[in-house]
């Protein structure tokens, strides 16, 4: 009989000997289930794990994108081998690391990991108005069922509106709460979304949210703010009480894709 937990360190060793030159990471987890044995490898973008499931004897290689908080859990299996440890070997180990490597090293798998990258980065546009609202939902949850609202009601997300209406009271009780933990995430936030953000999104960060707070928090938003958001905010701060132009509501492109939850 096989040593499941050697045989499955095979497998993950090969699969993380290929991820390395794609700058992944292997993450130290376990699994809450004695049921499965887990692998988690993380890349800025892209994270990939490997699953043995001692029940059904199965080895599974699974992908999923990652957020600020890590993976989104919306994981999409790519690979599913059997092993049972009564009648197979080290050998079948091999050959199903073999296979896990092919897959997570093949053309399409790299290409996806450098298209996830620059669109976290936002050099695809993505990092608009809606990819701000949808950060949120770390912290506010419940803004995901209002974002669909806004998306299946509007024929243009109302970035402005939106966070004034949706986001910004709730970043005010977020402060008063006083929560040293949640203050510190939403300052990364703001800094992170800002740095990726179009023009849009850094207004909305700025003279929308920021200088709806009071003054008496600012010093502890900005304990985890980037430098770049702090300055930003300083001149933000001379605009606020002035009327500024309302919104324009851009016409909707047609595109053969579009952003869903």
């Amino acid at each position: 009989m096989t040593d499941i937990k050697k045989a499955f360190g095979i497998i993950t060793d090969k699969v993380y000997d290929a991820l390395k030159g794609q700058n992944f990471t292997k993450q130290k987890v376990e699994s809450s289930n004695t049921n499965e044995l887990v692998s988690l490898f993380t890349s800025e973008s892209v994270a990939y794990s490997v699953i043995y499931f001692k029940d059904k004897m199965l080895c599974v290689l699974r992908s999923c994108s990652m957020t600020d908080e890590g993976p989104d859990n919306e994981w999409k299996t790519m690979a599913t081998w059997m092993f049972n440890p009564e009648s197979d070997t080290e050998k079948e180990a091999d050959s199903i690391g073999n296979d896990f490597v092919e897959a997570v090293s093949s053309a399409s798998a790299v290409k996806r990991v450098k298209q996830a990258k620059k669109k976290k980065s936002g050099d695809d546009g993505n990092a608009d108005p809606l990819f701000l609202a949808k950060r949120f939902m770390v912290l506010f949850p419940e803004l995901k069922e209002e974002i669909k609202k806004e998306q299946d009601t509007k024929e243009v997300f109302r970035g402005v509106y939106f966070t004034r209406n949706f986001i910004v009271p709730r970043v005010n009780a977020l402060l008063q709460r006083g929560v040293k933990s949640e203050i510190n995430k939403l300052s990364q936030i703001l800094s992170t979304q800002y740095q990726n953000g179009d023009m849009d999104t850094r207004s909305i960060i700025t003279i929308v949210i920021l200088n709806s707070t009071e003054e008496k928090y600012k010093e502890k938003l900005e304990e985890k703010m980037s430098d770049e958001l702090k300055k930003a905010w300083s001149f933000a701060l001379k605009m606020k009480g002035k009327k500024v132009k309302p919104e324009k509501v851009k016409k909707k492109r047609n595109t053969l894709s579009g952003t869903r939850l």
